[in-house]
């Protein structure tokens, strides 16, 4: 029997459960699936409405009673590196990039353990294991890369040497989205994420794109607090993006009443041929 996909994406809602950002609070998201012809347009429309990759999947986070994750990008046109950017981009220049078709290797699961062990040991990729990780990096419907950062060559000739910092990253039409990094804790001091974030820009800059996708900054979140250094952040706020110009400003508010109900935030998606969404659970 031949079955065919819908004719609109469906979206769905996750089980409440812990955050993992915020304190006592509870996180949902809002989610559909990223399949077909047209996951390429999807994806570059959605991602501008604030969504999120994870490998066949497109989410945002949906909670009831809380809207403090942003979805965040940094304009090119308006990025200018900080003083102490610029000493992490010259601390790290001996680093090299390597860009390749999205395939998973046993350095770079390696690297991935020793970031989470140091870093994340009891967030929800703990216990990923190598195939989990394989599946994170390698299922992708649409146009991603493996961009590694390794030192020189070494003295034995070998093409490289170790690998310092991985990016799963995902080209946009109008930008570059890091999906997932990760770097060796043993360099913690070099700031390699901030310097993965930097190369990103300039390597949107070569390709002539005006964004970089970092993801989500929550207000309050010291895990998240770095992106707002960046100069040139936006975020996306009640429903268009808005300059992240004083960071106060965008305090959770977290009354129940605050947040439109899930009928109203699907029926305010756009989609690629802006046909109306269907929502399921």
């Amino acid at each position: 029997m031949r079955h065919t996909l819908p004719l609109a994406p469906q979206f769905y809602v996750t089980a409440p459960q812990p955050c993992p950002y915020l304190e006592g609070r509870m996180e949902r998201k809002l989610f559909t699936a990223l399949q077909g012809d047209n996951a390429e347009q999807l994806n570059d429309t959605l991602s501008k409405q604030g969504f999120r990759r994870s490998q066949n999947v497109l989410y945002r986070p949906s909670c009831a009673d809380c809207s403090a994750c942003l979805s965040a990008r940094i304009d090119i046109s308006r990025f200018a590196p900080s003083r102490s950017q610029r000493r992490v981009l010259k601390r790290n220049a001996r680093l090299r990039r390597r860009v390749a078709a999205p395939w998973a290797t046993e350095d770079q699961y390696a690297l991935f353990r020793d970031y989470l062990d140091s870093r994340h040991a009891t967030g929800g990729m703990a216990d990923m294991d190598v195939f989990e990780f394989a599946a994170m990096i390698e299922e992708t419907p649409i146009r991603s890369r493996i961009i590694e950062y390794t030192e020189p060559a070494d003295d034995a000739g070998h093409p490289y040497g170790g690998l310092s910092a991985v990016c799963l990253t995902d080209v946009l039409d109008d930008g570059l989205s890091m999906v997932y990094s990760f770097f060796d804790p043993s360099l913690a001091r070099d700031s390699l994420g901030t310097h993965v974030v930097l190369d990103h820009i300039a390597l949107a800059r070569e390709m002539g794109l005006p964004y970089v996708y970092l993801g989500y900054w929550v207000p309050g979140s010291p895990k998240m607090g770095y992106k707002a250094r960046f100069s040139g952040l936006e975020v996306y706020h009640r429903g268009s993006w808005t300059r992240l110009d004083a960071p106060e400003r965008f305090a959770a508010d977290t009354h129940p009443l605050a947040v439109p109900p899930i009928a109203e935030q699907v029926a305010r998606i756009t989609l690629p041929d802006s046909r109306p969404v269907r929502r399921d659970g």
